[in-house]
């Protein structure tokens, strides 16, 4: 019998990489310390709901943003289309707790925003109408400004494979480019950008720096004090078991609302390259200045 180097190679790998998971299963059962009862008493329930809260925010943040870049920059021609193509995915070059450190200080009281508004039109009283992005607010906006790439990345490759002939079923079904979107593109795409939103969910119930940053206590912060402060890695592991939960949890609800849904094209009917759309005037504006706040000025603010 012939021995599968791939086959055995990838069920190694396999292994090693279900171990943890398999830890952090196993201790559920564990006996644990009496932070659990002091949690369960006090911050168990704000942790669970504040997890919550924050990955449905990142979750819609970043959709928003990578699905429209990625549709701008795949189905339209602009100025700066090609720039914005390949700098969208710098936003991976700036982890969420800098982003969180950056935003504070740009947008604090006599900040780098105090500063440029200051020279530029000399002495005021800015503070006061300068944006503060703080508190859960600002977790969301530095985690999103951080992750969105994940699901730019696989919803772009996702619409460079997709045909003319779906567009031209819009065109003449009467769609609007709107409802063409919706109705035939994203529906089209919806695996790969699943895929996309499972690893910045993953990333954002495993964020801590931005979150300790803002004071916003999550189950990673319960995770945290547990291990470090209380010495209880039980609890900890249980904690992540929660944390699994969650992921495992959109998984079945995706995998169900796509009953016997298919996502793949007919090769027997051809592939025709898409025309891309040329946009000009207002509406190549807005396209550049989406992309802009997409990625340039969270750059800007980080510098």
């Amino acid at each position: 019998m012939r021995i599968n180097f791939w086959y055995i190679s990838s069920f190694v790998i396999s292994l090693f990489v279900i171990i943890p998971i398999l830890t952090v299963f196993s201790s559920f059962f564990d006996n644990t310390s009496n932070y659990y009862q002091v949690l369960k008493d006090t911050f168990l329930l704000e942790y669970i709901f504040n997890s919550l809260i924050l990955l449905v925010s990142v979750l819609i943040l970043t959709f928003i943003i990578g699905t429209g870049s990625a549709y701008l920059v795949s189905f339209f021609n602009f100025p700066f289309s090609n720039f914005f193509k390949w700098a969208l995915i710098l936003s991976f070059a700036v982890p969420p707790y800098i982003y969180a450190y950056s935003l504070t200080a740009f947008f604090e009281n006599y900040g780098t925003a105090y500063t440029i508004l200051k020279n530029l039109f000399g002495e005021g009283n800015y503070n006061q109408n300068i944006p503060k992005f703080d508190g859960l607010l600002g977790v969301v906006l530095s985690i999103s400004f951080s992750l969105y790439a994940y699901v730019y990345i696989l919803a772009r490759a996702s619409f460079l494979y997709q045909s003319q002939n779906i567009i031209d079923l819009g065109k003449n079904l009467g769609f609007t480019k709107f409802k063409a979107f919706y109705s035939i593109i994203l529906p089209a795409a919806r695996p790969a950008i699943v895929a996309g939103l499972s690893l910045v969910a993953m990333e954002t119930l495993a964020e801590f720096g931005a979150v300790d940053f803002f004071s916003i206590n999550t189950l990673t912060t319960g995770i945290y004090n547990s291990w470090i402060a209380f010495d209880d890695l039980a609890f900890a592991n249980q904690l992540s078991f929660f944390l699994l939960l969650f992921i495992f949890a959109l998984f079945i609800l995706e995998n169900l609302s796509r009953k016997n849904a298919k996502y793949h094209f007919n090769t027997k009917a051809g592939f025709k390259q898409k025309q891309k759309i040329q946009l000009s005037g207002k509406k190549s504006v807005l396209s550049i200045l989406f992309l802009f706040f997409s990625i340039l000025f969270k750059l800007f603010i980080s510098a």
